[in-house]
């Protein structure tokens, strides 16, 4: 659980204020996160990974940067605890364009348990939601685990039974996304450990695919944001446009103005040495054409 001062800094920083916890407020949390709070592997890739014990990450998602799912969903949990929803941690596998379906505890995806209002039926009292702000651009809002397809945006989702876990969940995504889909343990994890040595892997292995392509990702309403390396897309209803960003200012500049990440955990000499490396592997990137 957050202390109250750590709460209300995460709110702020998610320009909300607290509230109780009401699906009404659930999906507003869930969509400043995804705006506010950018996907990024830039720890990783620079050589500066943040644990991810709840101190560590909490400290870091309030007061510092973004990261990927294991800090993202892992403050989101806390922070949805704190305010008192009924929330559980699931382990999870993502799916890349030409790989199997998986669960491999690779990703942390969450669900919320909110009590139905007006129910008709007293055998129905809870809807269960798939609460996940860790996958970069999907989804913007939290997904009733009901199957079937599930529009938000200018993306269209679908969620099926697991074909690798029984039970569990496969939420696909739309045709255009960077990656296939997820697939989710219905079961709970009882807390955090077995996440950490996956983390440990993605930070330091080097067959690891994070620590030498740095990736950004933010989603909004009618617009997903990702900078891979020195390329910039942005896709929304008309498509996707894409531009190449090689100046050392406008690149600094779009991470802080369009991804809300200014970098401030990073020292100027932490900042050169980034940019170095960037370059240097879009450069090499390039040549392989």
């Amino acid at each position: 659980m957050l202390t109250i001062q750590q709460t209300d800094d995460y709110l702020r920083r998610l320009g909300m204020e607290r509230q109780q916890p009401t699906m009404e407020f659930l999906f507003a949390l869930h969509r400043a996160h995804v705006e506010r709070i950018a996907w990024h592997t830039i720890d990783l890739f620079a050589g500066k990974p943040v644990p991810i014990d709840s101190g560590s990450l909490i400290h870091h998602i309030i007061y510092r940067g973004g990261g990927y799912c294991f800090h993202l969903n892992g403050a989101f949990h806390h922070l949805l605890r704190s305010l008192g929803y009924h929330v559980s941690l699931h382990r999870a596998g993502v799916q890349p364009h030409g790989y199997e379906p998986r669960i491999n505890s690779f990703h942390l995806s969450l669900s919320v348990h909110l009590p139905i209002e007006n129910r008709s039926n007293e055998n129905y009292a809870y809807q269960t939601w798939i609460v996940d702000v860790g996958l970069g651009d999907m989804p913007y809002e939290p997904i009733p685990l009901h199957f079937g397809e599930h529009k938000q945006g200018f993306h269209t989702y679908k969620l099926t039974p697991s074909s690798v876990k029984t039970p569990g969940w496969r939420l696909e995504h739309d045709p255009k996304g960077v990656f296939a889909g997820v697939d989710i343990d219905a079961e709970a994890a009882p807390n955090m450990e077995e996440f950490i040595p996956k983390h440990q892997y993605l930070s330091t292995s080097p067959d690891s695919t994070w620590i030498n392509l740095l990736l950004v990702q933010n989603r909004h309403k009618t617009n997903s944001n990702e900078l891979r390396g020195c390329v910039y897309s942005r896709r929304d209803e008309q498509g996707l446009t894409k531009s190449e960003i090689t100046y050392r200012t406008e690149w600094f500049e779009l991470l802080s103005d369009v991804f809300d990440e200014p970098l401030n955990h990073f020292s100027q000499l932490e900042k050169d040495e980034l940019w170095t490396k960037v370059l240097k592997v879009h450069e090499e990137w390039k040549r392989n054409q």
